[in-house]
């Protein structure tokens, strides 16, 4: 447990530490303008709630793909086909960032307590 809690401190240390880079808020601006896009054309095309546009969103973009909401109209799921490829990318170059950032911490924090 106290290993996990570890964990999760470096992570957020991590956060902090990759957030002062530009490269990387560009990166999770351009995460957040996907969602939002994707927000407002299910909202639209798919006439969802805005919260289930969202969530749709989020759960393509993410891989995750419950299947509870999916594209009703033959556009909706064209879209959905580009917008989960695109996205995909987007979250796979944020999450290597972050990966690469935790894994640096780690081994810095290691070799500065084997110096000492």
């Amino acid at each position: 447990m106290f290993s996990l809690l570890l964990s999760i401190k470096e992570l957020f240390q991590s956060f902090k530490f990759i957030f002062k880079s530009k490269d990387t808020r560009a990166l999770f601006a351009l995460i957040i303008a996907t969602l939002g896009i994707g927000t407002l054309f299910y909202t639209s095309v798919e006439k969802m709630s805005p919260l289930d546009a969202l969530y749709l969103s989020f759960i393509t973009l993410t891989t995750i793909g419950y299947g509870d909401l999916h594209p009703i109209t033959a556009i909706g799921k064209i879209f959905t086909m580009c917008y989960a490829t695109v996205g995909l990318g987007f979250m796979a170059m944020f999450i290597s960032v972050i990966a690469k950032s935790f894994v640096y911490s780690a081994h810095n924090r290691k070799h500065k307590n084997t110096k000492e």
